[in-house]
C-alpha cells in the first residue's frame, strides 16, 4: 500500500496541536488534492512541493495524490507543512524509508528549489515537541527564534536535501544552540542617567517592586516619555519561562525581536492613533496585539487622554485576569497579556505646567471634559498616580548633583 504518515503541528493561538500528514498514492490519472480544512496557502502547498521534489533531484509520482491533514476539524494555515507533504511523498513513492521519520517531527516552507523558508509562529511548535520527547527539523532561518528551546530537541536544515541525508544517516545535521551575547546590555537606558524628577523616580522604583500600574501627569517636555523608557531598566530579567511566554507570542506575531536582548523585558509603545484591534488582537486568524506583545513586559501609552475611549476600555480585564480571549466565528483564542502599565498625559487640553494652574486658559468644562476622556473602573486599576512637573532651566544646567546622587 503506498500510504505514509508524517507528523507536523498546526498553530491554534499560543497552542500548537499535532497534524497528522497522510499521504496516498493510488492508481488514476495524475491529481494532487489536499483534504483537511487547509487554507489557501496550504491548498498552494502542492504547486511549491512538487517543483521542490523535482528541483531536488527526486522523482515525482504521477499517480494519483491525496494529503489528508488530520485532524480535519482543525484549520490549517500558512506554508508550514510543504516539508512533511514532501517526506510524505517520498515515503510514500518508496524513495525513503517509512522507518526513518519515527520520533521526528516537521515544520517548514519550502521554496520552488527546495530551500526551506521560515516558519511563523515555530516557538510553541518547538516547545510542543520537547514536552513528548520528539525532535523537530524545521528551517535553519528559525535558529534564533529557538533561543528558549533545548538546542537537542530541534535540528535546523537549510535544504530538503539535507533533511533526507540527515534521515538517512548520510550527513546529520548539527544541533547547534545559538549563544546569546554577554556583551549585550540588557538595559541601554538606566534610570540613574535622568536629572531630577526625584519623586517620579520613587514613584516609578515602587511599581517596579510590587508591579503596579503607574500614571504620570505633566506638561510638555517634563521627561514622562523618558522615565517611561527608562522603567524597563529597574526590572529584573526575564526568567527562563517567562522568556519562553514572550518569545513565543513574538514569534507567533511575527515580530521581530532581534533589537532586544531575549532575556530583557519587552518594552511596546504604540501611537495613540491605534486601533482597538491593534491593541487587543484580532483578524480573521486572529494575532497578538500590542497588549499581548507587552506580555512580561511594559505597555507604554503616551498622550494618554487622546486614545481612542473604545480602545482604551479594552485594557480593563486584561489588567485584572493578565489574558485577552478573542472569539471568533471559527475559533475563541487567548493569549497572555500580564503587563505593567505607564500612562502619560498632560494635566489639561492646553498641556500647562502642573505648577501653573492659576495661568491656565482652560474652562472648568474644558478641564472635565478632557479628564473624562479617561474612564473611572480604568483609573481604579491604576495603582499610582504621580506629578511631573517641569523642571527650571537652571536645574538641568547649573546642578551640581549628579543623577547618580539625586537616585
Amino acid at each position: 500500500m503506498s500510504i505514509a504518515t508524517v507528523y507536523s503541528r498546526a498553530q491554534t493561538g499560543m497552542h500548537a496541536p499535532l497534524v497528522s500528514v497522510e499521504v496516498h498514492l493510488s492508481n488514476g490519472l495524475p491529481n494532487f488534492s489536499i483534504v483537511g480544512l487547509p487554507e489557501t496557502a496550504v491548498r498552494e502547498s502542492k504547486d511549491r512541493v512538487r517543483a521542490a521534489i523535482i528541483n531536488s533531484n527526486f522523482e515525482f509520482p504521477a499517480r494519483r495524490i491525496t494529503v489528508n491533514l488530520a485532524p480535519a476539524e482543525l484549520p490549517k494555515q500558512g506554508g508550514r507543512f510543504d516539508l512533511p507533504i514532501a517526506l510524505g511523498l517520498l515515503i510514500a513513492s518508496k524513495q525513503l524509508n517509512e522507518n526513518l521519520t519515527q520520533g521526528y517531527e516537521f515544520l517548514g516552507e519550502l521554496s520552488l528549489s527546495g530551500e526551506l523558508r521560515k516558519t511563523i509562529g515555530i516557538l510553541p511548535a518547538a516547545h510542543a515537541c520537547q514536552i513528548i520527547g520528539s525532535k523537530l527539523i524545521t528551517s535553519i532561518e528559525n535558529k534564533k527564534e529557538l533561543i528558549p528551546i533545548n538546542h537537542n530537541t530541534y535540528f535546523c536544515a537549510s535544504h530538503l536535501l539535507d533533511v533526507c541525508a540527515h534521515l538517512n544517516n548520510i550527513k546529520k545535521l548539527v544541533s547547534e544552540h545559538y549563544e546569546i551575547s554577554d556583551q549585550q546590555n540588557l538595559a541601554q537606558s538606566p534610570m540613574c542617567d535622568v536629572y531630577g524628577q526625584k519623586r517620579a523616580k520613587r514613584a516609578l522604583c515602587i511599581a517596579a517592586a510590587g508591579q503596579h500600574h503607574v500614571l504620570m501627569i505633566g506638561s510638555p517636555g517634563s521627561g514622562k516619555s523618558m522615565l517611561a523608557s527608562r522603567f524597563p531598566s529597574l526590572l529584573s530579567p526575564l526568567n527562563e519561562t517567562e522568556m519562553l511566554e514572550t518569545c513565543s507570542v513574538y514569534s507567533i506575531a511575527n515580530v521581530s525581536g532581534q533589537q532586544r536582548h531575549p532575556q530583557s523585558r519587552p518594552f511596546r509603545s504604540p501611537h495613540h492613533t491605534v486601533s482597538a484591534v491593534g491593541l487587543a488582537g484580532g483578524g480573521s486568524n486572529p494575532q497578538p496585539g500590542e497588549i499581548s506583545l507587552a506580555h512580561n513586559g511594559v505597555l507604554f501609552l503616551d498622550e494618554f487622554t487622546e486614545f481612542d475611549r473604545r480602545a482604551l476600555e479594552i485594557l480593563r480585564e486584561p489588567l485584572e485576569t493578565g489574558m485577552i480571549t478573542i472569539s471568533r466565528a471559527a475559533a475563541q483564542v487567548e493569549f497572555p497579556a500580564r503587563f505593567q502599565l505607564i500612562a502619560a498625559m498632560n494635566p489639561c487640553p492646553n498641556g500647562c505646567d502642573i505648577n501653573q494652574y492659576g495661568q491656565c486658559e482652560c474652562s472648568a468644562e474644558q478641564l472635565k471634559r478632557y479628564r473624562n476622556k479617561i474612564s473611572a473602573p480604568l483609573l481604579d486599576r491604576i495603582d499610582i498616580q504621580v506629578s511631573v512637573p517641569k523642571l527650571p532651566t537652571h536645574t538641568l544646567f547649573n546642578s551640581t548633583v549628579t543623577p547618580q546622587q539625586d537616585w
